[in-house]
Formats: structure tokens, sequence, C-alpha cells
């Protein structure tokens, strides 16, 4: 998926030292919420992701949708790339229909509308279970030096590697459409979702990332075809 253009050119490039000072990082849970400013129905998902951002143990990410746009207000946050990444994860599931709001815990399991009681279980499911995949992370004065390594023996599916940042919070006045004259609040906005590489997991793979703009980053290693999450790790 293409992010957003405030990535300078070579932002990732691959890493030949070794990260020998890099210590290993047993990576939260990732979930995923699908939502946009012109669903209704999606604040109290938007207010539960703000929730779940606290955690130490979630890395919550906001995805936003375009295809409420037609209704009368345009999402200033929505990549037409999240809307193909929800309907990735449909088409992994057998299913063409999307919905907002909609929750993907760990990249595997979906979770239709509000349900916080279900949301809480299937983190503590996906942290009970250990990850088959490290993250180790050094930071030096230009970047982060990443080395991800299997924790399991083959064969091994194939993976992708992706570099996610994304604003905190962000309040938006809504002019038009079903909420009209409202002011929402949104959490964790993905603003660029970048894939760096395949990996076949057959050795470690190393990178740098090189932030050019002030906000969170995380990285996250996940089966290729939208397949589960197999490790997660903050870059900060």
């Amino acid at each position: 998926m293409r992010g957003a253009a405030t990535w300078a050119a070579g932002l990732i490039a691959l890493w030949a030292a070794t990260a020998a000072t890099a210590q290993e990082v047993q990576g939260p849970v990732v979930v995923e919420l699908f939502t946009s400013q012109g669903c209704s129905a999606c604040p109290p998902a938007d207010a539960l992701l703000g929730e779940l951002a606290r955690r130490d143990d979630v890395i919550a990410l906001a995805l936003h949708v375009d295809y409420w746009d037609y209704i009368g207000w345009q999402d200033t946050f929505a990549q037409p790339d999240f809307t193909a990444r929800q309907h990735g994860y449909g088409h992994a599931a057998g299913s063409t229909v999307v919905y907002t709001p909609q929750m993907i815990v760990g990249g595997i399991d979906r979770v239709v509308g509000v349900r916080p009681m279900a949301v809480s279980d299937l983190v503590q499911l996906h942290r009970a279970a250990p990850d088959p995949v490290s993250i180790a992370i050094s930071a030096d004065a230009e970047g982060f030096a990443i080395e991800t390594r299997t924790l399991t023996a083959p064969p091994y599916a194939r993976m992708v590697v992706q570099v996610v940042s994304y604003s905190p919070h962000n309040e938006v006045n809504i002019a038009y459409g079903e909420r009209a004259g409202t002011v929402s609040q949104h959490f964790n906005v993905v603003t660029s979702w970048q894939v760096v590489g395949e990996w076949d997991g057959q050795a470690p793979m190393r990178f740098r990332v090189i932030p050019q703009q002030d906000t969170p980053h995380v990285v996250i290693v996940q089966q290729a075809d939208h397949g589960p999450i197999l490790a997660a790790a903050r870059l900060d």
C-alpha cells in the first residue's frame, strides 16, 4: 500500500550492518479500526479506539475509508489504499462485504460494530500466544535499525514487513452529511502505510527507518495476503 507523500525518498533502506546492540521486542496486539467521518455509527468505535490507544499491550490504528464520501462529506483522512486493505481482509475471509465500523484484531479476528468486551477478549487471546517473529530495534541519531527474525521452525509462510505512521489525536468539524454540525474525535489516525518488502523468513531481515516527520511509527510483520499479524513494535 502507498502511504502519504510526506516520506522522503529512501526512507526505508536495507540495512547490512549487524544489530548486536538491539533488544528483541515482544510485540503488542495490533487493532485496526476501519472508520469514516461520514458514518453516523462510527463515533463510539472511534472513542473505543482512543481507549485502546492508551494501552501498552495494544497498537491501535484508525484507517479511514473513502466509500462514505458520497453522502455529502469527504473524510479528511480517507485513503483509497485503506479501503483496499479492508476489502483485502474481506476477501481473505471469503466475503465481498465490508462494514464500518469494523475492527480487525491481530490481522485475523473481525469485530463489526462497537463491542468492547469482544475486542478486549480477543486482545487477551492474542497476547496469550507467543509471537512467531521477533522484532529487534536500535535507535541512533538518524533513525532506527530494525531486524526481524523467525522464532519457529520452517516451512515459513510468505510475509510482508510494513512501516506505519499515525497522528495520535485529531478534531474535525463536520459541516455536511449525516453528522453535520458535530465535532469528530479521532485517535491514532494512520497517515502512511508502507511495505518495506516481502520476507521468506529463512534469514533475518535488516533495514533502516528514517522518519521524516515527528509522528509515531510502528513496524508490522504480517503473513502475506492479509493474513495474521505475526509481530509488531513501536518505534519510539
